[in-house]
This record gives C-alpha cells, sequence and structure tokens, in this order.
C-alpha cells in the first residue's frame, strides 16, 4: 500500500477468546476490523502511547497501549512483518517499539508491575500474563497475604464458546519490596489498596455513575432499570440481568420514528449478549421522544476533569433518549450514528416494510441499512453485492401493485427481503440507493436512459407503474434477458426461505408463488362455498351447463407444468419430519410443523446453510423448466383435474 501496511487474518485477543479480522497500520493511526464484519478498533496517531512485540507460540503479538490506559493485543505478524513495520512505526508514528519476552518456565511466583491500568505479572524479568484492572469487579482480601480480584462476568463473552477469566489470587509475602507495608496495613492491604484505586470498584463494587429507571427494551424484550458503570452497564429486568463491558459496544444508533411519539436508541455488540441459545448482537431501546430528564453523574471531579475530560459532564438535563446517549458515548467512547439524507415521501427517515413475517421499519442510513423492531437487521453498504426491486403482480394485478419488495444480496451469498414497501417510496429509495453507487441488478447497463428520467418525473402515482417503466426501459435498451425472467418469476426464487412460524408444514408453503397466480387461488377460495352449494344443485336437475360453470375456474391448473421450486425449510422439513414422529408417536400434524419450525428458528446460519443450498438449485430448475414450458404448446385438459383436486 502507498499508505501503510495491510494484514489479514490477525487476531484480537481479549478475555474471552480471540477474533480474527484485518489490521491496516497507517500514517494517521492503526485500523482493525473483525472479519465478516462488526467490531472494528480505531487508535489514531495522537492516542498511542506504546508499542511492543512479543514472540508467541506459531508467531509474534503486537501490543498497542493507547491514553486510556488499555492495551490492545494483534496476534498473528511473521518475522519478516516484524522487521518491516518496526521501521515504519517509528519513522511514521513517532513511537520506538519494545520488546518483550514471554515466560514460559510455568512458575507462579514472580513480581507485579502495574502501568496504567493493566497488571503485568513477571517471571525473571519476563511476561507470563497480563490483565487489565477495567476488568476487575470486586477485590478481597483474605488472611494477611492473600488477595483475590473477581472480574467482570460479562455476557458477551459467553457467546464465543470460550472460556473466560472470573477469578485470580495473589500471595503478597511480608519480603515482598513492591508493596511495603507496616504493623497496621500489611503488604497485601497495600496491594489491594492500589487495586481499588485503579479498578471499576465503587461501595461493594456495585456504585451505578447513573441509572435510568423503567426503560422499555424490544430486543431482549422486557422493562428493565439501566445502570451506566465506570467500564461496563447493566440491564436489570424481572427475569435477566445482562452485564456487558464497554469494549463489547460496536457503536450506538438514535433512530426516530415517524409521526410517533418514540425513538429507537440501539447499542450494536460484538461479540452479541446470550440468552438462553438466543443471541442478540443488537439491544433495541425505545424511548418517549418528548421525556426531559435531569441526571447528575456519580463520579468524582478527578475523573472528569482527567479520564472523560470534554467526554462527560456533572449533570446533564434535556430529552430522555439524548442524555442517555450523550452519557452512554461518553464512557463507551462508542461512535453515534443518526438518519443521514434519506426521506419517505411523507418526509421520514425510513419506510415501513416487513422481514421474515415481521412488520417493521427500515432506514436507509449513509453506510448501512436497519430493520426495525424485530427482527434488528443491520446491512453495511460494503457487505452489499448487489439490490434487485421486485414487483408483486404483474400489469392488471390492481391490489399488490400498490406495493414492492427489495432483495438485498450479501457478498456471501445470504439474502434479505423487505416486503410490502409502499409503491409511492420507490422514486425516493431508488435514487438514495443508487446515489450510494450500489448495484441495481435488474437494471442492467441502462440506469441512466431518457425513459427512466421521464418516470421518475411523473408525479401522478396511478397513471404509470415506475418500475415496471424501468424495466421495459432496460430490456429495449439492453436486451437482458435475466433481468427479465428474474422479474417476471421473482417470488418462486426469491422465497423468504419459509417463515418457521408456519405451522401447516410442507403443503402450505406453496401459497408462496407469483403475484399472477396467487390472486386468482384468493378468489376462488373466497367464493368457495356458494359456488359448490350451486353446482351440486344444478347437477341435482341435469344442467350441463352448471358442470361448465364448475370446471372453468380449475384450467389455471395444468399437470404438465413444473413442479413449483421449494424453499430451503420445506427441504429441511422433508428430512427431519420421518425422524420427528418416529421420536415423538401420535404427534399431530399440527404440533408436527409447529416443532419443526421452532427448531428451524433456532438453526444458525451455517446450520441452514445445505437447506439454503438445495433451495438455490430447486430454483434455478424451477426457472429452466418454467422456460421450457412456456415456450412449448400447451394442451390443459381440465376434465379430471377438478375432480382430482
Amino acid at each position: 500500500m502507498a499508505d501503510g501496511h495491510l494484514f489479514n487474518n490477525i487476531l484480537l485477543g481479549g478475555r474471552g477468546g480471540t477474533n480474527p479480522g484485518q489490521l491496516r497500520i497507517h500514517s494517521g493511526g492503526i485500523v482493525w476490523r473483525k472479519q465478516g464484519g462488526g467490531k472494528v478498533v480505531e487508535v489514531g496517531k495522537s492516542d498511542l502511547v506504546g508499542v511492543s512485540w512479543m514472540k508467541v507460540p506459531k508467531s509474534y503479538q503486537l501490543g498497542v497501549r493507547i491514553k486510556a490506559g488499555l492495551v490492545y493485543k494483534f496476534i498473528g505478524f511473521r518475522e519478516q512483518d516484524v522487521n518491516n513495520l518496526n521501521s515504519f512505526i517509528s519513522n511514521t508514528l513517532g513511537i520506538t517499539p519494545q520488546e518483550k519476552q514471554l515466560s514460559v518456565s510455568g512458575r507462579n511466583f514472580g513480581e507485579i508491575e502495574l502501568n496504567g491500568n493493566m497488571l503485568t505479572f513477571l517471571v525473571g524479568s519476563k511476561q507470563a500474563f497480563e490483565v487489565s484492572l477495567a476488568d476487575v469487579s470486586q477485590t478481597q482480601l483474605q488472611g494477611k497475604n492473600d488477595v483475590s480480584l473477581e472480574f467482570h462476568v460479562d455476557d458477551t463473552t459467553g457467546a464465543n464458546e470460550k472460556d473466560s477469566l472470573v477469578e485470580l489470587a495473589f500471595h503478597i509475602p511480608n519480603s515482598n519490596t513492591t508493596f511495603v507495608g507496616d504493623e497496621t496495613r500489611p503488604p497485601a492491604q497495600v496491594f489491594r489498596d492500589k487495586i481499588m484505586s485503579m479498578a471499576d470498584v465503587g461501595p461493594s463494587g456495585e456504585e451505578a455513575v447513573v441509572t435510568f429507571d423503567g426503560i422499555a427494551v424490544l430486543t431482549p424484550r422486557g422493562r428493565y432499570t439501566v445502570e451506566l458503570h465506570i467500564s461496563f452497564f447493566r440491564l436489570l429486568g424481572q427475569a435477566n440481568d445482562f452485564k456487558i463491558q464497554y469494549s463489547s459496544v460496536v457503536r450506538l444508533f438514535v433512530l426516530p420514528k415517524f409521526n410517533q411519539p418514540h425513538t429507537f436508541v440501539i447499542i450494536t455488540l460484538d461479540p452479541p449478549i446470550r440468552k438462553g441459545q438466543t443471541l442478540y448482537p443488537h439491544i433495541v431501546l425505545q424511548f418517549e421522544t418528548e421525556y426531559v430528564v435531569e441526571s447528575t453523574l456519580s463520579i468524582s471531579e478527578d475523573l472528569l476533569s482527567t479520564k472523560y475530560k470534554d467526554r462527560l459532564e456533572a449533570s446533564y438535563k434535556g430529552l430522555l433518549y439524548d442524555v442517555f446517549t450523550a452519557i452512554l458515548r461518553g464512557l463507551s467512547g462508542a461512535k453515534l450514528t443518526r438518519p443521514g439524507k434519506f426521506r419517505s415521501c411523507q418526509d421520514g427517515y425510513a419506510v415501513k416494510s416487513s422481514l421474515k413475517a415481521e412488520d417493521g421499519i427500515l432506514y436507509p442510513l449513509e453506510k448501512s441499512f436497519f430493520f426495525l423492531p424485530k427482527p434488528p437487521t443491520l446491512i453495511l453498504h460494503d457487505e452489499i453485492e448487489c439490490l434487485e426491486f421486485e414487483r408483486h403482480g404483474a400489469g392488471g394485478s390492481s391490489i399488490s401493485s400498490h406495493y414492492f419488495d427489495l432483495l438485498v444480496r450479501l457478498k456471501n451469498e445470504q439474502e434479505h427481503l423487505f416486503r410490502n414497501i409502499q409503491r409511492n417510496e420507490y422514486h425516493n429509495l431508488f435514487e438514495f440507493i443508487n446515489s450510494k453507487g450500489l448495484k441495481i441488478t435488474n437494471l442492467g447497463e441502462t440506469q441512466a436512459t431518457g425513459g427512466v428520467a421521464a418516470v421518475l418525473q411523473n408525479s401522478d402515482d396511478d397513471a404509470v407503474d415506475p418500475h415496471l417503466e424501468r424495466i421495459k426501459n432496460s430490456r429495449d435498451g439492453g436486451g437482458d434477458e435475466e433481468s427479465d425472467e428474474e422479474d417476471e418469476d421473482f417470488v418462486a426464487d426469491k422465497d423468504d426461505g419459509g417463515s418457521p412460524t408456519d405451522d401447516s408444514g410442507e403443503e402450505g408453503s406453496d401459497a408462496s408463488v407469483s403475484g399472477d397466480e396467487e390472486k386468482p387461488k384468493k378468489e376462488l377460495k373466497k367464493d368457495a362455498v356458494p359456488k359448490a352449494a350451486s353446482v351440486k344443485r344444478k347437477q341435482k336437475d341435469g344442467d350441463e351447463d352448471g358442470s361448465k360453470k364448475r370446471k372453468q375456474p380449475k384450467k389455471k391448473k395444468d399437470p404438465n407444468a413444473p413442479k413449483r421450486a421449494m424453499s430451503g425449510f420445506m427441504f429441511f422439513s422433508q428430512s427431519e419430519r420421518e425422524n420427528l414422529k418416529k421420536n415423538n408417536p401420535g404427534m399431530s400434524f399440527t404440533d408436527v410443523g409447529r416443532a419443526l419450525g421452532d427448531k428451524w428458528k433456532k438453526m444458525t446460519s451455517e446450520e441452514k446453510e445445505p437447506f439454503e443450498a438445495m433451495a438455490r438449485a430447486d430454483s434455478k430448475r424451477y426457472k429452466e423448466a418454467m422456460a421450457g414450458y412456456k415456450s412449448a404448446p400447451t394442451n390443459i385438459d381440465s376434465g379430471n383435474e377438478s375432480d382430482s383436486e
């Protein structure tokens, strides 16, 4: 790189394990990004205090100390990387890297060194281990010479399925020269007092800087008391208690709800918190927008004037969500995101939509999309491969033509389908997405043609379908057959995986077909009872015309038509249904479907992938078969079909 060095597969070490990512060292500082998106560590040049190298098993570790007292550990460098970076760091960042050695003797007696808020245990001048005193929640004096340190039980560390340090004990002999005591204060007491002054330990280890009572939390659902401490915050509910380190906070979002007296505040975590078998990467809080509050912080003047200078004030007065985010941002150092330039047709910040059968609102932000409230879904622009606008119905569909869908396909081949967006939001949403340079697949290379501009200028919403005009213009200009085919059968190809909440099993999922076929089905179902009575009476009288009327609606069914594509959930149901029945004899059909849906819900993306791959292959098969079916002459015999139905 012209400015700096870039390294892949560099591990960020922590108390809960390691996470792989990409590290960039440049003239402005150091940036580490987690692999697959999520946590980002940014250290500016002005925040750097010291840099050190250490040889660890199979690689080298880079230690970066910042002004706040924290030390970030990046693991995975080669020996030649160390030589290349030493001169770059010295010349560009103005810091001379130090060399440390790791003790591998296995001894558990040595010396303690306190530097900033880091405790280092040395054995023969070599480092055995290092811990952050910001993680210490409580210290206890055991006897005259022993001191135990208890660490915060962070609900996010368990999400990585890693062991986490919870307690550490030291024996401080009277003969030590580092912590010298007297008759009234033994050396262990001197050591404990030193730790107390540097760690996040208040009276009983539970004093909060500020407390907010009765906050509505939508995910995980409940009403909680929120306590903000020096190095962590806590959610206290009737049934759940979460303690979360600020180091796990990736970003804060403040997103107002249009025409409603509430504002969302979202705390994005990496790693996420766990509740049972469910992971929550986003904590969604809902505040009353106009509620005013006044709060005074329980924090010493020394901390306000030193560690939190220009970050916190002694007291706050203002709107509740503003006060909450200001204090949380000051304590955690996390960045804050607010709505960007996008405006809906009603001058709001979001558009109404649905995701996985859940109604909500989609916020198009400057660098991401955020769907709220459930399931909270954050999609960064950098993760997007392409987007596709999909219409509900073709041509004559009067109801479904008032809505459209937005399909977001990610670089990791995952897809998110946002359904039921009102048609009058199309212009603003399209222009915003296009301005961000994101690829829109069903427009081909003809995004800036005159026909598109003409449609966008048309303010009469009922005069023309803007999406149909775009597709028609794209087809005429570029002849993109793939886009046209995708548009024709979009629902069969872009099914949302079969909602696990549908208890009807395999058969019920067949209702997810194209808009052209779905409407006649609904009309037939609506008139089923009166038509059946009419047919029965006319057959009794020997009326042949009645028989013709009875058979007329069934002509749309062709036994030679290709079988519709199955979703990932349907493939999963096929493979698991018999095993479930075998293990639970006597279980009803409805209970089997419900159990399969619950199991599908709890599966991870990796566990679902084999079935989703089968669904994609089946979708491809269906599209190819439909292309051949439509090009071949058809001869539908509806005489026996209605009886088989």
